[in-house]
């Protein structure tokens, strides 16, 4: 029966998808990709050899009715992002929404996702989290900031590099220099680190360390 496989892939670490996932892969008729220059490099390392078509933030409202469409004519398409579970922060979630309306199968399957092995590296407390992805840029930033001030659960949040330092001196401000935070880039690769510390000792590191890569941040939870 055709249906929607969103797949997760490896945020770092090639050997980091499971054989399920490659399988699902070389059997479904299209494989969508948020970029398919990046997926590309993934499928031609396993030899999979399928019709690519680009689906991302920019395209995904115009493209929804045509693979509808496509899949009720009986094709089974996958979804997979650049890095980790689709619809994470990333492309997903409308098309998964729209499959559902119309009575499509969607499946997703476990897999890698980055704020996880963060979240467990950084050592606080995992039992409970709320998990914030990226926050805004510009309009509406200190509001979903002042939602965490009295927050006892940790906190997850996605960032870019050139913007770590403006959050961190953020959380600074809005949750004190004492406050413990965990900064963890480049996961699953060579060069990851994860970095620990109050905020004030986090800030003052990467104010002496250059940065690259994907990062993730967790804020500890205030303390009851």
């Amino acid at each position: 029966m055709s249906k929607l496989y969103l797949i997760p892939t490896p945020i770092g670490n090639l050997e980091d998808i499971t054989l399920r996932a490659l399988r699902i892969l070389k059997e479904v008729d299209i494989i969508l990709a948020e970029d398919t220059r990046t997926s590309s490099k993934l499928l031609k390392h396993y030899e999979i050899d399928k019709r690519l078509i680009a689906h991302h933030q920019h395209n995904e409202h115009k493209s929804l009715e045509r693979i509808i469409a496509s899949i009720k004519a009986g094709e089974t398409i996958a979804l997979i992002s650049d890095a980790g579970t689709p619809a994470i922060s990333d492309p997903g979630f409308l098309l998964a929404r729209e499959c559902i309306k119309n009575d499509i199968e969607v499946d997703c399957l476990p897999g890698a996702t980055a704020f996880v092995p963060a979240l467990v590296n950084s050592g606080f407390p995992c039992d409970k989290f709320v998990f914030e992805g990226f926050l805004p840029h510009k309009k509406g930033r200190q509001t979903r900031l002042k939602l965490f001030i009295d927050e006892t659960r940790t906190v997850v949040f996605y960032e870019s590099t050139h913007r770590l330092l403006k959050t961190l001196n953020q959380f600074a401000e809005y949750y004190g220099e004492d406050r413990q935070v965990s900064v963890s880039r480049e996961l699953t690769k060579m060069h990851e680190e994860t970095i620990r510390g109050t905020t004030k000792e986090v800030i003052e590191y990467y104010n002496n360390n250059v940065t690259k890569g994907e990062i993730v941040l967790v804020l500890h939870g205030v303390e009851k």
